[in-house]
């Protein structure tokens, strides 16, 4: 392969990856050209880029996974490499092919490479010859469901049950006993077809109490390869990673070594180039090949934190034909470092995505400590379209103590208001002493079930008064404050010879004020609270009895605190004036001020069916006319590339459904009638 300067690069990506990868190309002077969906048009990646086109509707099937597109665009405006990033077209083999055959370098490994990995079959076989070791399953090409049930009978329950050609947690179950292996069969193939187009299915032994480890391997085109250190990815929701960190804890430096360079010899065995990471099952001192993934990871920059290398900018140049920059002797690992990825998603409702406006955001400053990789910002729409990771908050200090105290603080720091994100659950991970002890299993989170969902009940009601007293300042600073000074047009009760009390009207709430000289006296739960402060551009800075507190406080509705105004929102049968959001350290409280006309959050019992965000009608489990009993499960959506069931809220008949399967459905639509018959029946 001839060495080449690449000069006009084009990401074949959205959002944070696409602007990461744009960063390190734009300092190694490449020029940067973007590609766009419908939903992506004001996206912060179209922003950076020096060009942008548009390639199609919102759906990633029209857009980000039309490869045909994506060339013509690099064709047409000149672009002589692509980097794929993570997700969409990364690991295609046709179309790292097809990038080859029209002169465009393919910032990634040969498509041999990825058709060996692609198939988790054929890379079980690769890595038996290459004496890497595996676990225990079936990877044969055989799928009839009757065959496949016996080979787990073989393999024994628990089994897992994996697309061959998935990743991500997505087409992956988990079978506890016989009866369940069919349904269970079924919906990994749904998802498998769904996310991949294929449904192929491989069986493994269950492992229980695991960690994954992976190894970061690279690779030039002359027979060089090296790794740069491992990961420890064992806390994850779903089979999806939530927090990483660099070095794994608690590996002696013998196996750190054998892991190492059993992924090289991965690596090796596929002719391999460029970023890759082979994924591991540690299981005490023994360790499991799982797969590999031939791309760039979301968590490599742990990696370039321990290393100082810009995995990137190595990943341009190995592409443009040059040779690693480093041996394995070079690479020295320095300190600690952890991820934690940012969700659009509710961890208190089964991590269920959201979508919406960023109404506000405020996040802790970069430095030497902290690096934030994102693609949005205040003011951005958070798509339903796609993947809802919206950014990844990375740490580093000397140690695994010093560093885990400034991922806690950071996140403390970070501060996001208009759906629902999961930084209190990552904070109440982050302190969790089990985890500041060391990497737990994999079964860590489900394990500790609600427990890291919980709210500090004192962070809770400091949250719940600092928005009182954002609202009552509001009430006096904004033009929406009474301009009548009728007793009878003041949100105060008026009394002859007694101080005025302000009703601080927020739902499920009793909260009650009386402005003082210096500040409000509130009742909050028949406990009085004396509060002083400022608030500003957002900031509020208070002080409750004596206690200092800042948080920032953001309201979506007619009133403005905070200097944030949008428009009005409508719960159930309720008309809800404004919802205050503070953000107060890691936990975001949301206050609904309500009028009189206020009545219920929920709109009626069949709530639970209908759509919890916007997705599609995947598939109806049950006949209509059928007698169910409250909790069978009734249809399924997928939306964001996941499935969800759907449950019946109460005993009755399926009367009908309300969409046909394949049809797309928003969210609070009702899906499904069951009429109760509890009351016919007494």
């Amino acid at each position: 392969m001839n060495t080449q300067r690449l000069q006009k690069i084009l990401i074949a990506n959205r959002g944070e990856i696409a602007c990461r990868v744009m960063r390190s190309a734009k300092q190694m002077g490449l020029t940067t050209v973007a590609v766009y969906s419908d939903a992506d048009k004001h996206a912060g990646h179209v922003k950076m880029a020096d060009e942008a086109y548009h390639i199609g509707a919102a759906p990633s099937k029209d857009s980000y996974l039309v490869a045909d597109k994506i060339l013509q665009v690099a064709k047409d405006c000149g672009a002589d490499c692509i980097h794929p990033g993570y997700g969409f077209l990364s690991e295609n083999s046709e179309f790292a092919k097809a990038c080859e055959a029209n002169n465009i370098a393919f910032i990634g490994p040969p498509a041999s490479s990825i058709e060996a990995m692609g198939s988790k079959t054929r890379a079980k076989e690769i890595m038996a010859a290459a004496n890497v070791p595996l676990v225990p399953g079936y990877y044969g090409d055989k799928q009839d469901p009757v065959f496949l049930q016996s080979e787990a009978e073989k393999i024994g329950y628990p089994v897992l049950i994996k697309a061959a050609f998935g990743g991500g947690g997505k087409g992956m179950r988990v079978v506890q006993k016989a009866k369940d292996f069919m349904s269970a069969l079924q919906g990994a193939q749904r998802e498998a077809i769904a996310g991949f187009g294929n449904d192929l299915v491989l069986l493994e032994r269950y492992v229980n109490q695991p960690r994954h480890v992976e190894v970061q391997v690279f690779a030039d085109n002359y027979g060089n390869c090296v790794y740069l250190g491992d990961r420890d990815c064992s806390l994850q929701r779903r089979h999806q990673k939530v927090i990483e960190e660099a070095p794994a804890p608690g590996l002696s430096d013998a196996l750190r070594k054998e892991m190492g360079e059993a992924a090289v010899r991965c690596a090796l065995a596929i002719n391999y180039r460029g970023a890759g990471t082979v994924e591991f099952l540690l299981c005490g001192d023994e360790f499991f090949f799982m797969e590999m993934n031939t791309r760039l990871q979301v968590e490599h920059p742990v990696t370039e934190m321990v290393t100082g290398v810009d995995l990137v900018n190595w990943q341009i140049n190995i592409a443009g034909g040059q040779t690693l920059p480093l041996t394995q002797s070079d690479i020295q690992l320095q300190g600690h470092s952890f991820e934690a990825r940012i969700y659009a998603e509710d961890p208190a409702n089964d991590f269920i995505p959201c979508s919406g406006t960023i109404e506000a955001l405020h996040t802790p400053l970069n430095s030497e400590f902290v690096r934030i990789d994102t693609g949005i910002a205040q003011g951005d729409e958070i798509s339903p379209f796609y993947d809802p990771m919206i950014a990844k908050l990375i740490v580093h200090d000397d140690n695994r103590e010093q560093a885990l105290s400034r991922l806690q603080h950071a996140l403390e720091q970070f501060h996001l208001a208009g759906f629902s994100t999961n930084i209190g659950f990552l904070h109440n991970l982050a302190s969790h002493p089990t985890f500041k002890q060391g990497a737990p299993s994999t079964h860590f989170i489900a394990e500790q079930g609600d427990s890291l969902v919980a709210v500090d009940k004192s962070l809770l009601q400091s949250s719940q008064l600092i928005g009182a007293f954002a609202y009552l300042e509001s009430l006096t600073n904004t033009q929406n404050a009474p301009s009548s000074t009728s007793p009878w047009q003041q949100l105060s009760g008026f009394t002859l010879n007694a101080p005025q009390v302000i009703k601080v009207p927020f739902a499920d709430l009793q909260l009650s004020a009386i402005k003082t000289t210096a500040g409000y006296s509130i009742t909050h739960n028949e406990r009085v609270f004396n509060l002083q402060g400022t608030l500003n551009s957002g900031l509020c800075t208070v002080f409750i009895n004596g206690e200092k507190h800042s948080a920032h406080v953001t309201t979506v509705g007619n009133n403005t605190v905070g200097n944030s105004t949008v428009g009005n929102s409508t719960v159930g049968n309720s008309t809800v004036g404004n919802i205050v959001t503070v953000m107060n350290k890691a936990l975001q409280t949301k206050l609904e001020l309500v009028d009189k006309h206020y009545i219920s959050s929920h709109e009626n019992e069949a709530l639970p069916l209908a759509a919890p965000l916007n997705g599609t009608v995947v598939k109806h489990l049950i006949d209509i006319g059928s007698t169910i009993t409250k909790g069978d499960a009734v249809v399924i959506i997928e939306a964001m590339k996941m499935e969800y069931t759907l449950n019946a809220p109460h005993d009755g008949i399926l009367k009908s459904y309300c969409f046909g399967e394949g049809e797309l459905v928003t969210h609070g639509a009702l899906l499904a009638i069951v009429e109760d018959t509890t009351e016919e029946g007494a």
